[in-house]
């Protein structure tokens, strides 16, 4: 599995302190972008907390899925976890070992006790003796948090640093505009009050074994009950046990919200899962299937394909601003590009990280990694496959159908009112729902590339 190695540098490790006026919970971050640039240590914030123990819960879940696999959990999980300052909100966000499930919990401006944000991204430090220190806090004492170092870390400071090391893998982040992408096409289909959300994710299987197979949920009063096969108005559970950060929350939360595609047959879909709290929300996004990673579900390979993503990306690049809601429509005025061109320069600029959705405001939102597209293109195989079929002339245009030569094998790529189907077997067993083959990307390639040297 190709991938990089990135080096996380925190001045000092993250900590829960007592304090004079209560406990300080100091979130230590790495280096990130900032409105003014690059920092090596940015504060987002500095301010007391709502409710404390609802937002050390879902911080702890949070940084659950950044250390598991559910699939092939014998490996270890990857990351610290994401911090983003939006202004108005800080969202915590991290990824699963294993790509299958994304997290986030946004912690809103009545949750910070109406305090504001700065604006930025980096990563937080959030290690073994600060998880066991959160587990054990009660909502008796004052919680000041603070997130990036405080006068006293920077004095105390003699040139030492805590380093972190990892494998970052290309997938990983590929994830991240995956679930973007997904998300955008997801609609509320259920929401359950605090005691039946309770009492339905406590009667859920938690072993991996008792979810081979995709299970889906269907109201059943004024709860869920788990079914074997898509009804009207069921919801994908891919996994349930895979669902089991949200119990770090349970005791704390005011309901549950879920989001999903309208079922249209029995294929495995993707689904969100969100945990409301007071000023808070925990949002699980799983992949369609435990063993299947949102890095591979190409969503966002047409975006990519296009040169004229590319320009445009980098026109609504420049009027991106850290806002916690992106409005397309808004951006279309600014920019002069028409909403569904915008869309596509956010779904690209998702693939570096710099865009991501959030389902509760249906909106988009900007945060700032340090990736860039290249790299997800170069590290896509589709992708890749699609354009050397294109540069060695293998695909052939013909009207409504066009021909693709790859291997011993021609295959039919047929366009119905803009939409691409093939002969292939991929096509045959994905229809679609996992994006296009290479030999529908390479007709895309192609017939853009043609469209532009018509003069």
């Amino acid at each position: 599995m190709t991938g990089s190695v990135q080096t996380f540098a925190y001045a000092r490790s993250s900590a829960l302190r007592s304090a004079d006026d209560g406990r300080v919970l100091g979130l230590e971050t790495a280096g990130g972008l900032t409105p003014v640039g690059a920092e090596a240590h940015p504060q987002f914030f500095s301010g007391f907390l709502s409710s404390p123990q609802a937002a050390a819960r879902g911080l702890l879940a949070v940084a659950d899925v950044a250390a598991a696999r559910y699939y092939q959990a014998f490996r270890p999980g990857l990351l610290d976890p994401v911090v983003t300052g939006n202004g108005d909100r800080l969202r915590f966000e991290s990824f699963s070992g294993c790509c299958g499930v994304y997290a986030r919990l946004d912690v809103l401006q009545d949750g910070l006790d109406g305090a504001e944000t700065g604006h930025g991204t980096t990563n937080v430090d959030v290690n073994a003796p600060l998880r066991a220190a959160l587990s054990r806090l009660t909502d008796g004492d004052p919680l000041h948090l603070r997130v990036g170092p405080d006068e006293l870390a920077v004095t105390t400071m003699d040139g030492q640093v805590v380093e972190k090391k990892v494998k970052l893998p290309d997938r990983w982040l590929r994830g991240f505009a995956e679930a973007q992408v997904i998300s955008a096409g997801f609609d509320l289909r259920a929401e359950l009050s605090a005691t039946e959300a309770v009492r339905f994710l406590r009667s859920l299987p938690r072993s991996s074994s008792a979810s081979r197979g995709a299970m889906w949920v269907v109201p059943a009063g004024r709860s869920l009950r788990l079914t074997a096969r898509p009804a009207r108005g069921a919801v994908c559970l891919p996994g349930p046990e895979r669902l089991a950060a949200l119990h770090q929350v349970l005791r704390h939360a005011t309901g549950l919200r879920v989001f999903g595609p309208v079922a249209d047959g029995p294929a495995a879909t993707a689904s969100a899962w969100e945990a409301t709290m007071p000023g808070m929300r925990l949002t699980l996004t799983l992949s369609p299937e435990a063993g299947r990673g949102f890095s591979g579900e190409g969503g966002v390979l047409e975006a990519l394909a296009t040169d004229d993503a590319a320009e445009d990306a980098e026109t609504v690049a420049l009027l991106l601003s850290w806002e916690p809601c992106i409005d397309p429509a808004d951006l279309a005025e600014r920019s002069g590009l028409t909403v569904a061109r915008v869309k596509a320069a956010l779904t690209r600029l998702g693939t570096s990280g710099r865009v991501g959705y959030d389902i509760a405001d249906a909106s988009y939102f900007h945060r700032e990694m340090p990736y860039d597209t290249a790299r997800a293109e170069r590290h896509n195989p589709r992708l890749v496959a699609a354009r050397k079929l294109v540069s060695s002339g293998a695909v052939r245009l013909d009207g409504a159908i066009a021909t693709v030569s790859s291997g011993d094998l021609d295959y039919q790529v047929r366009d119905h009112s803009g939409a691409l189907s093939c002969t292939c077997q991929w096509w045959a067993e994905h229809r679609g729902r996992r994006g296009p083959c290479k030999h529908a990307l390479a007709v895309r390639i192609a017939q853009r590339t043609a469209v532009g040297s018509t003069p």
